[in-house]
C-alpha cells in the first residue's frame, strides 16, 4: 500500500458515511440560501453601482464575500471531518493495522490528508459554481475570483492539515476536534488586536491567518502569503508524521 491506496481508502470511508454528507449538505444549503440574499441585495442596488466610476460588482458583493463565509464555516467543518481519521484509528486499534501493512507513518499522514483535502475541495467547487453559475447574465472578475479561489484552496489545506495534526495526537476523535477548534481560533483571533497582540508585536500579526486569507480575496496574490500557508501546512503534517512514528516505536 501507499500514499494513494490510504487516500482511496479513506475517500471510500467518507463516500460512505452520513456524517461527512449530513456536513456538505448543510454547508452547500446554508451557503445557497446566503447567495440568494446576496444576489437580491445586489439587483437592488446594481443601477446605483453603475453610475460609480470605481464600485464594486457582483464579484466583490456576491462572489468573495461567499467564499469568505465558506471560510469561516471551515473553522468547524475541518476539525470535525479530520478528528476521527488518526485518533478514531488509534482508538479503535487499527492504526497498527495500518503499520503492518507496510506503511510508513508519512504515507498514513499523507494519504488521510489528501482524502480529507480532496472532500474540502470538492466542496469549495460547489460554492464556487455559485456564482460561476451566473457569469452569463453578470459581469464577474475572473481575476479576481481566482485569487480568491486559490486563497480559500490554502486555507482549507491549511485547517486540514492542523485538524490532522491534533488527530495524530489526542487519544479521543473528541479531544481531537477541540483542540484544532482552539488552535484554529487562536490563529484566526491573532489578527483580532488586544494587548497580548500588541505584545506579541509583529508576530501576531503575521501567524493570523486572516490578514493572510484577506489579502488573496482582495484579489492580490502576495508570495508572502503563500509561503505562510504552504509553511503552515507543512508544519502540521510533519507534526503529524512525527506523532505516528512516535507510536510505531512504541509499540
Amino acid at each position: 500500500m501507499s500514499t494513494l491506496a490510504v487516500m482511496r481508502v479513506e475517500l471510500r470511508r467518507l463516500g460512505v458515511r452520513p456524517f461527512a454528507w449530513t456536513l456538505a449538505a448543510l454547508t452547500v444549503a446554508w451557503l445557497a440560501w446566503n447567495f440568494l440574499i446576496a444576489v437580491a441585495g445586489f439587483l437592488k442596488v446594481q443601477t446605483r453601482l453603475a453610475a460609480l466610476p470605481e464600485g464594486p460588482g457582483f464579484t466583490d458583493i456576491v462572489a468573495v464575500p461567499l467564499l469568505a463565509q465558506l471560510a469561516q464555516l471551515a473553522i468547524l467543518l475541518a476539525p470535525l471531518l479530520t478528528m476521527s481519521m488518526l485518533a478514531g484509528e488509534r482508538r479503535a486499534g487499527t492504526l497498527p493495522l495500518l503499520r503492518a501493512a507496510g506503511l510508513s507513518p508519512r504515507a498514513i499522514v499523507l494519504g488521510k490528508y489528501f482524502a480529507a483535502l480532496v472532500w474540502m475541495l470538492l466542496l469549495l467547487i460547489a460554492v464556487a459554481a455559485m456564482p460561476a453559475s451566473l457569469a452569463g447574465t453578470t459581469t464577474l472578475d475572473w481575476g479576481k475570483l481566482a485569487a480568491a479561489l486559490l486563497g480559500m484552496a490554502l486555507a482549507l489545506g491549511a485547517l486540514t492539515a492542523l485538524g490532522l495534526a491534533c488527530s495524530a495526537y489526542a487519544s479521543h476523535p473528541a479531544l481531537a476536534a477541540g483542540a484544532a477548534l482552539a488552535l484554529t481560533l487562536a490563529l484566526w483571533a491573532a489578527s483580532l488586536g488586544g494587548s497580548a497582540a500588541q505584545m506579541a508585536g509583529p508576530l501576531a500579526g503575521y501567524l493570523a491567518l486572516p490578514g493572510h486569507l484577506e489579502t488573496l480575496m482582495r484579489g492580490l496574490v502576495s508570495s508572502g502569503d503563500v509561503v505562510y500557508f504552504l509553511l503552515l501546512i507543512a508544519l502540521a503534517l510533519a507534526l503529524a508524521v512525527r506523532r505516528v512514528a512516535a507510536d510505531r516505536e512504541r509499540s
